[in-house]
């Protein structure tokens, strides 16, 4: 295996983890992009970062789209290269949008496209890899698939399926201005559950993937959970008490990932649109995307 060409670019999704009950499983793209170049050179590794994170991301070795580029052309026996990296990110970080398992996924993506062999790299291929950094599924695999999808682990290895989404279900974002890392977010929660609540959350995972192809009005009871919302309620108060207003008011709304930010399964009217700006989040609509994909790969 070698490298077939010097420069590739690609374009990754942010993506909603969870989906409320499915837990670490279930996930969906969204239409923010960060858009990601490499060229492998011989000299040292560079960084260029635009828009998120270009005042806090590492610009050394332990960038994660670095990690995970050394790691794939570990895995598939591609020499390690000096990289030129440039970095176009509008997904927010510490919002629960995915922007760890977008930048592992552009990095995996970025070898495949550089290198002579990519169909070792399919999306298979990249999904184990991707879900070994992240440590679950949810937020690769939306990320390499794109729509919404349903991922488990089989042996040593993880599989995904897209699940059909009805044109009649539509998703808004509610971004915090707050930040909340992944590792607060996890270490809230009990490493045992009430039975009881287990199987609460696998009737109405079962029911969120007929909602979301078949039936959008039993959205509201699909998006039920009680495995992690609620033990991250205290870690994220004004997204917990602004999920509390909405789901009383009867909208379909969930923690994206792990938070803080929110995700709706519905339009947000106008009026609804200024009570939430009011209190200090964003509201952006999003749409069905695709999943990571090449730019171009010649300059």
């Amino acid at each position: 295996m070698r490298f077939a060409i010097d420069y590739a670019r690609v374009r990754v999704p942010a993506t909603s983890g969870n989906l409320g009950p499915g837990f670490d499983s279930m996930g969906m793209a969204h239409d923010i992009w960060d858009d990601v170049s490499a060229t492998i050179t011989t000299g040292p590794t560079k960084i260029t970062i635009l828009g998120e994170g270009k005042d806090t991301l590492a610009r050394d070795e332990s960038h994660l789209v670095i990690r995970a580029m050394h790691r794939t052309m570990e895995r598939v026996g591609v020499s390690q290269a000096g990289i030129e990296l440039v970095a176009r990110n509008a997904i927010e970080h510490g919002k629960g949008l995915g922007s760890s398992a977008a930048a592992v996924v552009a990095g995996i993506l970025l070898v495949r496209e550089l290198i002579d062999h990519p169909e070792v790299l399919d999306e298979a291929a990249m999904l184990d890899i991707a879900a070994e950094f992240e440590g679950h599924p949810d937020n690769a695999a939306p990320a390499i698939y794109g729509g919404a999808t349903v991922s488990w682990k089989q042996g040593e290895s993880y599989r995904t399926a897209r699940l059909p989404v009805s044109d009649a279900v539509h998703t808004t974002l509610l971004i915090p201005a707050e930040v909340l890392p992944t590792s607060q977010a996890r270490a809230a929660l009990p490493m045992q559950v009430p039975l009881a609540d287990a199987s609460f959350n696998a009737g109405r995972t079962a029911l969120l993937a007929h909602a979301l192809a078949h039936a959008p009005q039993f959205l509201f009871e699909a998006t039920e959970d009680r495995l992690h919302q609620g033990y991250r309620a205290s870690a994220m108060r004004h997204t917990a008490d602004l999920l509390a207003a909405l789901r009383n008011a009867g909208w379909p709304a969930v923690v994206s990932g792990a938070g803080p930010t929110i995700l709706v399964f519905a339009q947000v009217d106008s009026q609804t649109r200024r009570v939430i700006e009011g209190q200090g989040f964003k509201v952006v609509p999003s749409k069905q995307v695709r999943g990571a994909h090449a730019v171009t790969s010649a300059q």
